[in-house]
């Protein structure tokens, strides 16, 4: 197998999908968005890089990335509390020539002292959208095999209209080179889009980044891979496994919904490539002698003394005596109180349902209660 330590570092972009879940990334970033009973969104890319031995990691922050840095700590939860690599976190003025970036281009403009003072040869560049499993190592290898000046990422699905709107588009020639792209197009169909993750050599990014912000150039998406596609060789990686692209709070809440196929969970924790995640010391799950549980993904903490079917409950949330909760996410230290049925709900953290209320929605559109609120 090849080993990536200190050959591949990697840069993670935290805030890049904030407003496709505007809701929930109000007060937070989209990399510490809660998801699954007990993980974060950045869990995802993290646990990806550490898997493949990628321990240099830099996070770029963009706002509201206090939770995410309590979350991340020292890196220690995914083996990256390192004298020599390790995490490090790039957040914005951290550099006098950068401040708030308005895309990609301009992000790493802030990173530019990050990939000059590691030794790794290529730059694997990721977003927080993702919620995969993904072997990096069979990528950077292509890339290394193929002599591409980059390498992108795709997945080939039937895409619906607002799927594609916030959707990059690739077409690629017999030789899988990049020959175009469409940004954000009003189609629908199937089609091969970019799940956002590319493989660079460190030198070609660094001279790619320093160039375009000369010239005003901050979008990596418009241009470098739309209007530079036939200037460079770019190649296309086509993933086949199971990824979940989040890009609204349907899409949100259809991935968490997912998790109760055990295929999907099968193949998402993948005994070979764990993902990771802050651990936390909570008692088991207490069962009361009225619980009636279904089909549910329920975290440690919880406290259960009622109905909870098709469902995902994360750490220390409570469910009264003759509540109900169906078709829903309860985000962390959430009750539900005697007597209130919720279907198609999603609440935030340390939210109260008084007694005796009913909450319903639709699957299309769930209905989301914000963070501490009391209903």
């Amino acid at each position: 197998m090849l080993t990536n330590e200190r050959t591949a570092a990697a840069i993670i972009f935290a805030n890049m999908h904030d407003s496709s879940i505007a809701s929930l990334t109000k007060l937070r970033t989209f990399a510490s968005v809660p998801f699954g009973g007990r993980y974060r969104m950045i869990d995802f890319p993290l646990s990806n890089c550490v898997n493949a031995k990628i321990v240099d990691v830099g996070l770029i922050t963009k706002a509201n990335y206090q939770s995410l840095m309590e979350h991340v700590g020292n890196g220690a939860e995914w083996d990256l509390s390192r004298k020599m690599g390790g995490l490090k976190i790039i957040p914005p003025y951290g550099n006098k020539n950068f401040g708030i970036y308005h895309g990609k281009l301009e992000a790493l403009g802030a990173a530019l002292d990050f990939m000059s003072k590691n030794p790794c040869k290529y730059i694997l560049l990721s977003d927080c959208q993702l919620v995969a499993n993904i072997d990096y190592n069979a990528i950077i290898s292509k890339h290394k095999k193929s002599g591409a000046d980059a390498t992108v990422l795709y997945k080939t699905s039937f895409l619906e209209n607002d799927q594609a709107k916030k959707s990059i588009i690739l077409n690629f020639d017999e030789n899988d080179r990049l020959k175009e792209v469409m940004l954000n197009p009003d189609i629908s169909g199937e089609f091969n889009y970019s799940l956002n993750v590319f493989i660079f050599e460190r030198d070609f990014l660094k001279e790619l980044v320093i160039e375009s912000i000369s010239k005003g150039e901050y979008s990596l998406d418009k241009n470098f891979l739309q209007s530079k596609c036939k200037e460079y060789n770019i190649k296309g990686v086509k993933y086949n496994g199971y990824v979940k692209s989040i890009c609204s709070m349907k899409n949100y809440y259809e991935a968490n919904m997912e998790l109760l196929d055990p295929s999907v969970r099968e193949e998402l924790f993948n005994k070979n490539r764990p993902i990771y995640t802050k651990v936390r010391d909570e008692a088991p799950v207490k069962y009361g002698l009225h619980a009636d549980i279904k089909n549910s993904f329920i975290a440690d903490g919880c406290i259960i003394d009622g109905h909870v079917e098709n469902s995902v409950i994360f750490r220390g949330c409570r469910v009264l005596e003759n509540a109900s909760v169906k078709n829903s996410i309860l985000m962390q230290r959430t009750t539900v109180k005697n007597g209130s049925n919720l279907q198609y709900v999603i609440t935030d953290k340390m939210v109260e349902i008084s007694k005796n209320k009913t909450l319903t929605s639709t699957s299309s559109y769930p209905t989301y209660i914000a963070k501490n609120t009391t209903v």
